[in-house]
């Protein structure tokens, strides 16, 4: 990418991005396009990361292993459901998985669960979230006995108004009580240490 397109593609993108400065939307634009590596932009090619190349990312950058969880994640980052993060999705994400407000990360944490886009996290939900990114322990006789357990302790915590399920504000409710609650069903945000390593180059 020529100069000139690098520092139109930098100012367009700064202006719609909250989190991040000029420079550090540049140094994103070239991380992304040395991700995807050395591709002539065509006319009406989509250059983007594809599921496998953004997966690789959140596996290798970011630390995360559940499969559900990363395809999730992938789905909040392709916005416009085309199959690949493009440029722009890429920082706009990037600004919220990394310094997103409490606001901003609760509704994306509660799309990343709701895994059905009905607007509501049901038992279901809960249970094949739990079920992913708990550590199965040998010794258990049913360990899925005792993931219904903890949907039905979780429910009890953040169903406020006790109809089975959760709703947005059922979620945002608890979460204002209790913070550690944002990614009770799997670990969808970076850990604080790796996003303390996502350095930016010359700063």
């Amino acid at each position: 990418m020529n100069r000139k397109k690098l520092q139109k593609l930098t100012e367009t993108l700064t202006k719609n991005c909250k989190h991040f400065n000029k420079f550090e939307v540049k140094c994103l634009i070239n991380f992304f396009y040395n991700l995807v590596g050395d591709v002539t932009e065509r006319q009406g090619v989509v250059i983007g990361l594809d599921r496998n190349a953004f997966r690789n990312i959140l596996h290798v950058t970011f630390g995360m292993t559940d499969d559900m969880i990363m395809d999730r994640v992938f789905r909040g980052f392709d916005k416009d459901n085309d199959g690949c993060v493009s440029v722009s999705e890429w920082i706009v994400g990037l600004s919220l998985f990394l310094r997103g407000t409490l606001e901003e990360k609760m509704k994306y944490c509660f799309e990343v669960f709701d895994l059905n886009g009905d607007g509501f996290i049901s038992k279901e939900e809960m249970f094949h979230m739990l079920k992913n990114s708990l550590l199965k322990q040998p010794s258990e006789e049913d360990p899925d006995e005792g993931i219904k357990d903890l949907v039905e302790i979780t429910l009890k915590k953040m169903d406020h108004d006790h109809d089975g399920k959760l709703s947005f504000s059922d979620y945002e409710q608890a979460v204002r009580e209790e913070t550690l609650l944002l990614e009770a069903f799997g670990p969808c945000l970076p850990d604080p240490k790796v996003k303390k390593d996502i350095t930016f180059t010359g700063q």
